[in-house]
């Protein structure tokens, strides 16, 4: 099989979706791997390296697309990028169809098939290709966080930590799964107050018990939320229900309680967002205010540590990019159920159920084919 390599063209986006040792075990298994001239540059891969690895450098993305079989990307495709896709194509990137009308009905008209990366779902309901991006996102919501924070920032001038004789910050984590776990963390670390609220209690359980009783843990219903949040110097929106919008948590009326400064950093974003007042940023102009709140809703937070990113997407993501290009994407679909659940498009049906009820198309389940 052909699999290409794409430069990625989203704003700040410097990671690559296939480092040279992928390279090398694709072409072992016989395959030819096509890398758009200077695409791993932005996490210090340079052509050399994927030609020592036994890729082919191509010049345009055009050529890419064109020559394909596979496209292997990081970030779903932009406008500009639509016309180049052809019909039974596969294309394996994350897609974040949920919030994405315009995005979902040029994948359908161009009768792609879709394998998303945030639905690929083993058995036991975790997320294999989305982990280690959820956690590097984790970790750096609390670090963009405390960069807002900062009065030269517009920030509250809140130093999370405090020092002897001062309070620490207040941060507020909506959502107990790897994004909020890993936000934990980092903010227990620097000495911060941290509320964690989730809707499973075994959840709750299980973060008191691996953070040592140091957060507070709270049921996630109406009530907890708006404390929290109003009370919290920094609020981090950390809520995924797979492949379906994030619902909405953080409304307009407890926005306007919170104290001037204060900082959203809303993860969520790339399904929507879970604070009313949310909508995507980039890290060209990463934040904006709402009623003295400032906003980072950056959708791929990831691309900012490219290199580390890069590696830990490539870890996940290469033993089922193998599977595809060695059996095909029929017998891989079949033997495979969590890449099965990977699948969003499928030549012009959408065969992601969360995500049609989102968007409010048809849903065809992949069974019926």
């Amino acid at each position: 099989m052909i699999i290409g390599v794409p430069r990625e063209i989203k704003n700040n986006e410097y990671r690559v979706s296939l480092v040279p040792a992928g390279v090398r075990a694709l072409v072992e298994n016989t395959h030819k791997v096509i890398v758009e001239k200077s695409a791993g540059e932005g996490s210090g891969i340079s052509d050399e390296e994927y030609l020592d690895a036994g890729a082919v450098i191509r010049q345009s993305p055009g050529d890419i697309y064109k020559e394909a079989e596979l496209i292997v990307k990081v970030k779903e495709p932009l406008p500009q990028e639509f016309d180049l896709l052809s019909e039974g194509q596969i294309l394996y990137t994350f897609l974040h169809l949920a919030p994405a009308l315009e995005l979902t009905k040029a994948l359908l008209r161009k009768k792609v098939i879709g394998i998303a990366y945030e639905t690929v779902q083993l058995e036991d309901g975790s997320l294999p290709l989305l982990t280690p991006m959820s956690e590097i996102a984790g970790k750096m919501s609390i670090q963009l966080g405390c960069h807002y924070l900062q009065k030269e920032n517009g920030g509250s001038g809140v130093l999370l930590g405090g020092v002897p004789g001062t309070n620490p910050g207040n941060v507020a984590i909506i959502g107990g799964g790897t994004v909020g776990t890993n936000a934990a963390k980092v903010a227990l670390g620097m000495g911060a107050n941290v509320t964690i609220l989730d809707t499973n209690l075994d959840r709750l359980r299980y973060l008191d018990d691996i953070l040592d009783g140091r957060a507070i843990t709270l049921a996630s219903n109406i009530g907890n939320i708006e404390v929290s949040v109003v009370d919290a110097d920094l609020v981090i929106g950390a809520v995924l229900i797979p492949g379906a919008r994030a619902p909405c948590l953080v409304t307009r009326g407890v926005i306007a309680k919170m104290r001037k400064g204060s900082v959203i950093v809303d993860v969520a974003i790339d399904q929507g967002g879970c604070v009313e007042t949310s909508v995507p940023t980039t890290f060209d102009r990463p934040t904006f205010t709402v009623d003295g709140v400032i906003h980072c809703c950056v959708a791929n937070i990831p691309g900012a540590v490219a290199r580390t990113s890069t590696f830990a997407l490539t870890n996940a993501t290469l033993p089922y990019a193998l599977k595809l290009a060695d059996l095909g994407y029929e017998e891989a679909l079949l033997s495979d159920s969590a890449l099965r659940k990977g699948l969003n498009v499928f030549m012009g049906k959408l065969t992601n159920k969360a995500v049609a009820e989102s968007l409010g198309l048809q849903y065809t389940p992949l069974e019926t084919f």
